[in-house]
């Protein structure tokens, strides 16, 4: 058997656009741009249309709150505070805020009486994340402790959006403040770069990003096939970069019903990605093998009307290698595109996933020796949910994919042939499941993981054949 060794540069594939829609429809109503919302109105039935923002930034601002008080009427902002929480007793301590940052009050008080009247049983309260609750807090007060040195202790029970927000409606998106997310480096070659809208910029990549974008530029190696030479050292590099936002929609109950009869929550946003794969890696065995290289972890705020709605975002980059330890690969490839994954909500028909992604390739420099296959991806697994309930989990895949075959015959007058054909590939998966954990709206618990379904796309990105 020969030894094929053939380089390809491809001067000008044509970019190939990529769609997949998944099993449900978007929200009923169209979402207002990033970081805005509709201006509110109320209906002649008396609900509102509430703003959807991103809450306000600031170490100085106090932790905001709203409640409904004694679980009637609309939600209204509150100059109170969560000072603690204790989840495993469901004990909270609620306090006024400090003097010079107290909220202004839904109402104008009478002279000489205070901002805001106490914490009751049957308050609703949404609190923004507070020291024990770095999710924050969406509860109900079931019993008034009696009054400390730090404020007035309270039991609560875990309540739903539903009983805050009541009928009104909301919808909108909100862009992820890149400078909010923790990252976890997990493993040696990571680095963490973003730009902020107000051109503010953080790490080596930061001056090169788009504002609103954040980056991870991973340089790893890979575990080498024993009997590889010193010149096929594996290993992955490139980036990965995106500006996520999230979407919330929630329509409340109609004619006197229970839960909202609409809602909607998800995360999209735009995605790059510039990587190659180079080497003989060594033979998996059993599962592909899945290299997480970063955690990243953000809890941002939306402010909808005077609710604070706190999502919390989680995203694990990975590399994943499978090989059989027989071809070496030398491949680079740019991925761009979009994604939109998500749960939608309808009164009577219950919870459907939302997923599409397009998505497109650019030009590649493509190596193929020996015999053999390898896959590598380099991907994100994100989950997003409310006030520390994981709500939507998927995973975005982008690959490159190389394969070569060779075969040699000889014949007993002497006479030999041999022939080999080889093959390079590109593609994505994205996959996911909703989580019973969306019955924090108040709609009914889903009982099985609902699958997203997975979107599959593949494309050529080289591939020849030679017959000696």
């Amino acid at each position: 058997m020969r030894t094929l060794t053939r380089r390809l540069l491809l001067p000008g594939l044509t970019a190939l656009a990529l769609a997949g829609t998944g099993c449900s429809a978007p929200p009923p109503t169209a979402a207002a741009g990033p970081g805005s919302a509709a201006t509110p109105s109320s209906a002649a039935d008396g609900t509102q249309q509430l703003e959807v923002n991103a809450a306000p930034q600031g170490s100085a601002a106090p932790t905001p709150l709203a409640r409904t008080r004694t679980g009637a009427g609309q939600p209204e902002k509150s100059s109170l505070k969560v000072a603690s929480y204790d989840r495993a007793s469901g004990h909270a301590v609620i306090a006024a805020a400090p003097q010079g940052h107290t909220a202004k009050p839904s109402h104008s008080p009478a002279p000489g009486k205070p901002t805001d009247k106490p914490v009751a049983v049957g308050d609703v309260i949404a609190s923004a994340p507070a020291p024990g609750a770095p999710d924050g807090l969406l509860a109900k007060v079931t019993e008034v402790v009696g009054r400390t040195e730090r404020g007035t202790e309270v039991k609560t029970a875990a309540t739903t959006l539903s009983s805050v927000l009541k009928d009104d409606r909301a919808n909108g998106k909100v862009a992820v403040d890149p400078a909010s997310v923790t990252v976890v480096p997990l493993m040696k070659g990571v680095t963490f770069s973003w730009a902020k809208s107000q051109g503010v910029r953080f790490g080596p990549q930061g001056a090169k990003l788009p504002l609103g974008d954040l980056r991870l530029d991973v340089n790893a190696a890979v575990d080498t096939a024993k009997d590889a030479p010193a010149s096929a050292a594996a290993s992955v590099s490139g980036f990965v970069q995106l500006a996520p936002q999230v979407e919330f929609s929630y329509d409340g109950a109609k004619n006197g019903g229970v839960g909202p009869s609409s809602a909607f929550l998800g995360m999209s946003g735009d995605w790059s990605s510039r990587w190659a794969l180079k080497g003989r890696a060594a033979m998996s065995t059993g599962a592909p093998r899945r290299i997480p290289f970063a955690k990243l972890h953000s809890a941002p705020v939306i402010q909808v009307g005077p609710v604070p709605v706190v999502v919390n975002l989680d995203l694990t980059c990975y590399v994943q290698v499978e090989a059989d330890g027989q071809v070496t690969l030398d491949v680079q490839q740019d991925v761009k595109g979009d994604f939109r994954v998500g749960g939608s909500y309808a009164a009577g028909k219950g919870w459907a996933p939302v997923s599409a992604s397009a998505v497109r390739s650019t030009p590649v420099d493509a190596k193929v020796s020996a015999a053999g296959k390898v896959k590598g991806v380099l991907g994100a697994e994100a989950s997003v949910g409310l006030y520390g309930a994981v709500g939507v989990t998927a995973d975005f895949a982008p690959y490159l994919r190389g394969e070569a075959t060779a075969e040699a015959a000889a014949s007993s007058d002497g006479k030999a042939s041999a022939s080999a054909s080889w093959a390079v590939y590109g593609g994505f998966d994205l996959s996911g499941r909703l989580d019973f954990h969306l019955s924090v709206f108040g709609t009914p618990v889903i009982e099985h993981r609902i699958p997203l379904g997975t979107l599959h796309r593949e494309w050529d990105l080289a591939k020849g054949h030679v017959q000696r």
